[in-house]
């Protein structure tokens, strides 16, 4: 895997404003996230182009290509070199001929708007929204309260380009206790999830061993990804869509949302009955 850096990128550029505070007015310059299109082209063929911030591509192509099934594990990709420009980006996969010869059969063409789920699907068929229930080891799902405000509370320390530009999500990787241990940021909530699972998979991170904490809402796709990779457990900081809590309850995969330094909503029966048998073992009483 290579990276041809034509052009340096830091997330973030500076433009010319003027900043109007209690009718006074100032010129300044501000930070901004940067956003521009990525395309994804594998074993020749041009597959998908994404509105994204131009940091970690060589994990959001391996992540993309993971989350959306195109191949099954990361060891189908053979080979990727990233090509950075001055208002562009491309990545090239070499991937398995059997995982290619599937997706030439359901190609699609992607033209990624920045938090674009569904982009590009010709049919309501083809959106794949019944999931395989994940395969967790028991207790992967076993997070307690005081790890997800834990996560709630470090996440905003670790988002660098939010506090620098304040427009930009953040996908982070928790390990049980809730210590946060990686951070990708992205403009667009799709894309930081597919960096922080291509950077897992890169490092052949245990996906069973922690959460992904997202500073988004919980959409769908969002979900549907993060069950793809059979990760047992997905906290949002904002609210989630009927559809992701329908996916989450399909996989069985605990979904929380809402998620604070002082508590979180949870949204899936594998919680609410887990929940319930605790408040029954408390009163001495046993559910019906």
């Amino acid at each position: 895997m290579s990276c041809d850096l034509t052009t340096e990128h830091t997330g973030s550029v500076s433009r010319p404003i003027v900043r109007r505070r209690r009718g006074v007015s100032t010129v300044a310059t501000d930070r901004v996230v940067e956003e521009f299109p990525v395309a994804l082209v594998f074993n020749g063929i041009s597959h998908a182009v994404m509105m994204a911030t131009p940091l970690d591509l060589e994990s959001f192509a391996v992540g993309f290509a993971l989350t959306e099934g195109i191949v099954e594990r990361a060891a189908d990709i053979y080979d990727l070199e990233v090509f950075m420009h001055a208002d562009s980006a491309q990545v090239q996969l070499t991937i398995a001929q059997p995982a290619f010869l599937q997706l030439k059969g359901k190609r699609r063409a992607l033209a990624g708007r920045t938090g674009c789920g569904a982009c590009g699907i010709e049919s309501i068929e083809l959106l794949d929204l019944q999931p395989q229930k994940i395969a967790r080891r028991k207790g992967a799902a076993d997070v307690s309260p005081s790890a997800i405000e834990s996560a709630a509370r470090e996440l905003p320390d670790r988002q660098i380009l939010m506090r620098e530009t304040g427009g930009i999500h953040a996908a982070a990787w928790c390990k049980p206790d809730g210590a946060i241990v990686e951070v990708f940021e992205d403009v667009g909530r799709h894309n930081a999830l597919d960096k922080l699972i291509g950077g897992l998979a890169l490092r052949q991170e245990d996906m069973q061993d922690g959460f992904v904490f997202l500073s988004s809402r919980a959409s769908y796709e969002l979900v549907r990804k993060t069950a793809r990779m059979n990760i047992a457990l997905l906290a949002t900081i904002s609210a989630p869509t009927s559809l992701a809590i329908d996916i989450a309850q399909r996989a069985r995969m605990r979904l929380l949302s809402f998620c604070r330094q002082d508590g979180f909503v949870e949204y899936t029966s594998l919680g609410l009955s887990r929940t319930s048998e605790m408040a029954d073992e408390g009163t001495g009483q046993r559910a019906e």
